[in-house]
């Protein structure tokens, strides 16, 4: 007999309860191997792959493309054991298969960030109770029998079920958007097959199912559909994580935000003196570059901005070490990625690692585990042509430092207006921890050495 086992989503970052399904990498009856990649999802931090812990066949998937799921819900159903019988050609239903309970932890050990707690998965009860009767009695055999007809589902079926998925809890394959218009307009979409491309059903499957026909749509409808200049994105993975996180921040820590604008010319000179070097030959030395080291230098000399309030212990933490985050806007959304003891690297090996972090930013591999802990971050807004900004502070620190474009700009040197490369800094601190003593002092010190890189060697 087959052997099913499901497989629950794992919570691939501590803490996290639920994530979106973004792609399939397998579909019913694909076999796979142990540790083969077979889902991609997008968490509140980053976008996962996940492999599974078994080979076997596919049987079944449970959810669909877009869809959010909690954690510890069986996402897919599979055979272990396909050489003690044939490989079923549909998912068999949970009530009528030898369906295993979730992987216990022993089993998950193998994998990063499995060992999620068994759940008990309940299925809502179909709408069209037609239906539902329906996919309790027909056989694999009955299935294809042409007797299937719109009037034995119900007269809202503008098209024939999807019948190779009905038996053992059939997926409708549509997104939210739809799934929330099919339930405005009372259609079922469990009675519906999709003509938009891999079977997902479509607004206008919805709307044809609400009108009985399987013409085309009301002229009324087409026009408002038609003309409409609005849409509409759900809130969800790393855009639903930064808005949370932003608004605990702004209403947690009280924000105070400093302003300081520096001649960067000296800066800009050395950056072309070490670009000539043998010893920089290759290395991408950026503006970012020279702000992460300043940042590791003047921290030391103001410890409170390296610090977090701790709430619940009623305790301010210094940390001796600088997680230095990098604000990155990805086209999931903006994550902050960290590098580890920055504090720790010369300028050559700030460089080599800032490239690093922001390819990988770039091609959405960042990890969770890559943007946890950060002690203080940078996010630089000057690469948008932006002069300057009132940063938020990222949850878990008490400061971040906003810097601007740099732009030829008129300035005083030695009585004199000339034309030199001038930067904007802003520093927005929690005032419980840094008071303005100790802000203005850091940002002076940013200050210092960015428009004068001779500095470093006093600190």
């Amino acid at each position: 007999m087959p052997t099913y086992k499901q497989f629950p989503l794992s919570d691939t970052a501590e803490g996290l309860t639920e994530a979106d399904i973004l792609n399939w990498h397998v579909k019913p009856g694909d076999e796979v191997k142990v540790n083969q990649i077979v889902v991609e999802i997008e968490t509140a931090k980053a976008a996962v792959e996940l492999p599974i812990p078994w080979a076997g066949v596919i049987t079944e998937l449970h959810v669909e493309p877009g869809q959010t799921v909690e954690v510890g819900t069986p996402i897919l159903t599979m055979d272990v054991d396909p050489g003690g019988a044939a490989a079923p050609a549909a998912a068999p239903a949970p009530a009528a298969a030898a369906v295993e309970e979730a992987p216990a932890e022993e089993e998950m050990k193998p994998l990063v960030g499995y060992g999620s707690k068994a759940v008990v998965t309940k299925r809502r009860a179909r709408k069209n109770p037609n239906v539902a009767s329906v996919s309790s009695e027909l056989t694999n055999a009955t299935l294809a029998e042409p007797k299937l007809t719109n009037a034995t589902l119900g007269k809202k079926s503008a098209a024939p079920v999807a019948v190779a998925q009905v038996k053992g809890g059939y997926v409708p394959l549509a997104k939210p958007p739809v799934r929330k218009l099919a339930k405005d307009l009372g259609v079922d979409l469990h009675a519906l097959t999709g003509t938009a491309a891999g079977g997902v059903i479509t607004r206008e499957d919805v709307h044809l199912a609400a009108n009985g026909s399987a013409g085309t749509l009301p002229v009324e409808q087409s026009i408002v559909d038609s003309s409409s200049r609005e849409r509409r994105v759900p809130i969800k993975g790393v855009r639903k994580a930064t808005a949370a996180a932003m608004v605990q921040s702004a209403f947690t820590a009280p924000h105070v935000t400093e302003f300081l604008t520096i001649d960067v010319t000296p800066m800009m000179e050395f950056r072309e003196k070490l670009k000539k070097s043998r010893e920089f030959a290759g290395v991408k030395v950026t503006p970012l570059t020279f702000a992460a080291k300043a940042v590791c230098l003047a921290a030391k000399r103001t410890p409170d901005v390296n610090a977090v309030w701790d709430e619940a212990a009623q305790e301010i933490v210094y940390k001796d070490y600088v997680h230095l985050g990098i604000a990155a806007a990805t086209p999931r959304g903006l994550i902050v990625p960290k590098v580890r003891d920055a504090d720790a690297m010369s300028l050559k090996e700030l460089a080599a690692a800032l490239t690093q972090l922001t390819e990988t930013a770039r091609e959405g591999k960042t990890s969770p585990a890559d943007m946890a802990n950060g002690t203080i971050t940078i996010t630089n807004v000057g690469v948008f042509g932006v002069d300057t900004g009132t940063p938020i502070i990222n949850p878990g620190e008490s400061a971040i430092l906003c810097l601007g474009a740099i732009k030829d700009t008129p300035w005083v040197v030695d009585g004199e207006i000339k034309v030199r490369k001038v930067l904007q800094l802003s520093l927005s601190f929690d005032h419980r921890v840094v008071d303005g003593q100790q802000g203005s002092e850091f940002l002076a010190d940013v200050g210092a050495l960015l428009a004068d890189p001779a500095m470093a060697m006093t600190y």
